[in-house]
């Protein structure tokens, strides 16, 4: 196994300068964060306070000749990908591995179509809180990225390598046997939360107490579940009662990325999340009332910002 010694990272969102404080706490010198002119120079005079530490990272401009990564983190939104796809050129090597913790169940393919799929982790995060405002980035919970190839019986070795730096860097993981299914399941999540909490610009907090919004959230995921199961990925209730779980342990004032975009005035992932489930359940013959509805408010809302 090659031990990772190089890591590039793409996308400073909340998720993003996370990982990349991590890395960077373990060895500052191991990561680089590929990012724009313009944004470099911000990042560089204004610094990143993450759970109020001060970070200054290395940058690099994409057009920037480097020696290759021995693994690029992917941490953008969906419309900017394939920008990032271009923007990672420079940083791909014979021996570098990419992993995408971007929402949804396609950004590895498509990364994999221009690089090759035999560099590509599938990987989710869960459980983080992070939310951004400016360059401050807080989270009370860091929760876990899984990861692996599509099918983990026996870890191979880009897996293997990743699992390593994963915990020098101290960074909560899982290698799941099945990663296709732990990324649908994460899908699931994120069609719940991030939309409704998007159209009602709710934190965590009002999913856990009040139980009309529970009830639209969960309405949506279900949704997914049933497009799964005609799939053959098979996710059903009790993953609906994890998800639940698993949101109860949230910081009561954490947001959603989308949330965040929306309060933001920025764009949303709503074509990756309700766009896909009713493309899906088009497909499938699967109604999907509820994520037509929160599609046609969130693009709404994004034209009226």
């Amino acid at each position: 196994m090659k031990k990772i010694e190089k890591v590039s990272l793409i996308g400073l969102g909340a998720i993003g300068a996370s990982y990349a404080a991590k890395i960077s706490d373990m060895d500052k010198d191991c990561i680089k964060i590929i990012a724009d002119k313009d944004r470099i120079e911000r990042y560089s005079r204004d610094g990143f306070y993450i759970n109020d530490k001060l970070y200054n990272f290395n940058y690099i401009a994409p057009e920037e000749k480097t020696a290759p990564a021995d693994l690029i983190l992917v941490s953008v939104k969906f419309h900017d990908l394939y920008e990032t796809i271009k923007a990672i050129k420079n940083h791909v090597g014979p021996g570098t591995t990419i992993v995408s913790l971007m929402n949804g169940i396609s950004s590895e393919d498509i990364i994999g179509s221009e690089y090759g799929m035999d560099r590509m982790l599938y990987a989710m995060c869960v459980a983080i809180d992070a939310v951004r405002e400016g360059n401050k980035i807080h989270y009370e919970n860091f929760g876990q990225v899984h990861f692996g190839e599509k099918e983990n019986k026996v870890l191979s070795e880009k897996a293997e390598a990743v699992k390593d730096l994963f915990e020098r860097a101290d960074i909560p993981h899982v290698v799941p046997e099945s990663m296709i299914r732990t990324l649908w399941w994460k899908f699931m999540v994120n069609v719940g939360i991030n939309q409704t909490s998007a159209v009602l610009k709710a934190p965590y907090g009002v999913f856990q107490r009040v139980k009309e919004a529970n009830d639209l959230m969960t309405s949506a995921a279900r949704e997914v579940v049933l497009i799964s199961q005609k799939m053959g990925i098979n996710l059903n209730e009790k993953d609906i009662e994890e998800f639940v779980r698993v949101m109860n342990t949230l910081s009561s004032d954490g947001k959603t990325s989308m949330l965040q975009d929306v309060e933001a005035g920025r764009k949303t992932e709503v074509e990756m999340l309700a766009g896909t489930v009713c493309e899906l359940g088009e497909k499938y013959n699967v109604d999907t009332p509820i994520n037509r509805t929160l599609f046609n408010m969130i693009r709404t809302i994004e034209v009226m910002k």
